[in-house]
């Protein structure tokens, strides 16, 4: 690691720069109870820029006000699994805040001016991308998802990068884009609770990446984004009870103290991809009714989460995700139906998932109408159930997206669509569809996994796979698929093989053979090994590891693998 820079500002004499001389091994910024790694290499202006005097006073007294907190959520995540493992038990909507439901009464907050029409969403947008950003906030699109999250790999390169790029773009700084009161409105994405930041301790703890995230953007962004009216808004991922949304709302109101915003500024969006939230979507929403923007559904890591919760129990085997799994089985679509009646009956918009694919370059040829029908078919149900808006990655596809709401909607929402007709029932959440294991789909999850975990290695967070975009909740999807399958000793409906881990070995290892055409250099060839040999140790665990992205965040692989600089690493894959 470099030696730390002279810096520009003086800190107060309680939170004085350890400089460190010039040893390579300097540990970076030493302040009272916080300690901050250098600048990655290349970034040592973006560093300076963020890691001001103030920004520094800021982010302390945020993760130092919090910090227990954050603990108590993931603590309680921990206890409710254990609880529903002893108990055998099922989730159901709570019986202590029945009252909350039945009170039809109280709203969230109207939303602001610009929220009011989420048609279209560009989704999995890794701020780091200083290239595909820009040409983001040129498009028609409504608004852009700046992803910290599924979409995006954080190494302290990305995040220092995407957080820089962010701060430019609202203060105008960015090349070439318009301003930020014209542009499409920014929706920013930390990460989410199971994620620590390596590079920053507070009180002798790595900080939660969330606050990392949040609070440099906040302190940065968050008076500029609320004079141009345009925020700041954000989606929350990976929330699993209303504790967990009780507990943003605090750190919002908080955050509007500190930094003189009027309380109600920051409006959020929460991704309601667990299954247990699912039961507690009205609660959720009651916790931030003035910070709300809605919620959002997706089907990758709502399907995976019925994995890492009930995976273990034979009446929870999920079938062949590329054959059985879509948005019109009972769980997905009774889940999307709730998601819409429960938002729009509380003033609250509700968005849809992500549209993976991608559109071929040939307009005219038979592949590319092929992708939009399939696009269409599939958004389309979305648009019927009464989603508000929805994302698309392919920027191709924002025009006809925005053209299909035009189409089949009136307004700029469908707040009106009560949907009165839903009335979803715990067994209608929990039901799983039926269907078997096909060797393709097997091969594919694996080679799914292989490469995620190769990006990653690589300090990316999502690539391209026969025609669609893959991310962190298609990894988590097919690894879970993966390791369930050889826990209940699935069987192929092609040959009745049984899914083990002598199979999965073997075909783990031909899959890698068939990726490795694709590597033009040795160490390219050697990292996608290496990520096949991560891939098996996850899927073959005794015990199923609840996210990919947090065991790959303290594995050891990845974190050597962030001393090479961005230069290196992308020449690397050539």
């Amino acid at each position: 690691m470099c030696a730390v820079m002279s810096r520009s500002v003086e800190f107060p004499r309680e939170m004085a720069v350890d400089d460190g001389g010039d040893d390579d091994d300097d540990p970076g910024q030493v302040l009272d109870n916080m300690e901050v790694s250098p600048p990655p290499p290349g970034l040592e202006t973006e560093y300076e820029t963020l890691f001001t005097t103030d920004a520094l006073l800021f982010l302390s007294e945020l993760i130092s006000t919090f910090d227990k907190e954050v603990d108590k959520v993931l603590w309680l995540r921990v206890s409710r699994k254990a609880q529903l493992d002893l108990s055998g038990d099922l989730p159901s909507f709570l019986e202590g805040t029945t009252h909350i439901r039945t009170d039809p009464t109280w709203k969230v907050l109207p939303v602001p001016p610009r929220l009011q029409k989420r048609h279209v969403d560009i989704g999995d947008m890794a701020p780091c991308d200083s290239q595909r950003f820009i040409r983001a906030l040129q498009s028609r699109a409504q608004g852009i998802q700046v992803d910290f999250d599924d979409g995006n790999c954080p190494t302290y390169y990305n995040q220092i990068k995407g957080i820089h790029n962010i701060v430019q773009v609202v203060h105008n700084q960015f090349p070439n884009v318009p301003p930020i009161s014209q542009a499409p409105v920014l929706m920013l994405r930390p990460r989410a609770w199971n994620m620590v930041e390596h590079n920053m301790m507070v009180q002798g703890k790595e900080v939660p990446g969330p606050l990392f995230d949040f609070g440099l953007l906040m302190f940065h962004c968050g008076k500029m984004l609320f004079d141009n009216k345009s925020g700041p808004f954000l989606y929350l991922s990976k929330v699993e009870s209303f504790m967990e949304a009780r507990l943003w709302n605090s750190i919002f109101v908080w955050t509007q103290l500190k930094l003189g915003l009027p309380l109600g500024t920051i409006k959020a969006t929460v991704l309601i991809e667990n299954v247990l939230a699912t039961f507690e979507m009205e609660e959720i929403l009651y916790e931030l009714r003035d910070h709300s923007a809605g919620l959002n559904c997706g089907i990758w890591d709502y399907s995976a989460s019925f994995v890492s919760k009930f995976g273990h129990r034979q009446d929870f085997l999920l079938p062949d995700r590329s054959k059985y799994v879509n948005m019109e089985k009972l769980f997905l679509h009774s889940y999307m139906d709730l998601l819409v009646q429960t938002c729009h009956r509380r003033g609250a918009l509700a968005t849809g998932g992500m549209a993976a694919l991608l559109l071929p370059q040939d307009p005219h040829s038979d592949s590319y109408r092929t992708v939009l029908s399939s696009v269409i078919r599939m958004k389309l149900l979305e648009i019927k159930a009464g989603v508000d808006g929805f994302m698309v990655y392919d920027l191709s596809l924002i025009e006809p997206m925005q053209k299909l709401f035009q189409l089949h909607t009136k307004g700029d929402n469908q707040l009106q669509q009560l949907r009165k007709d839903v009335a979803v029932t715990p067994d209608d959440l929990l039901s799983m569809p039926l269907g078997g294991v096909t060797l393709y789909g097997l091969k594919y999850n694996i080679a799914v996994g292989v490469l995620f975990i190769d990006a990653w290695l690589s300090g990316k967070g999502h690539f391209f796979y026969r025609g669609q975009v893959e991310d962190s909740a298609t990894a988590e999807i097919s690894r879970s698929q993966v390791w369930q399958w050889i826990r209940h000793q699935a069987r192929l409906e092609d040959d009745s093989r049984v899914v083990s881990r002598a199979l999965v070995t073997d075909l783990t290892r031909e899959v890698r053979m068939e990726l490795s055409c694709g590597c033009h250099s040795v160490r390219a060839e050697q990292q996608l090994h290496t990520a096949a040999d991560i891939f098996l140790e996850v899927v073959l665990k005794r015990h199923f590891p609840e996210f990919i992205t947090t065991y790959l965040n303290v594995e050891h692989t990845f974190l050597s693998s962030q001393k090479i600089g961005p230069l290196e690493a992308s020449k690397s894959k050539l």
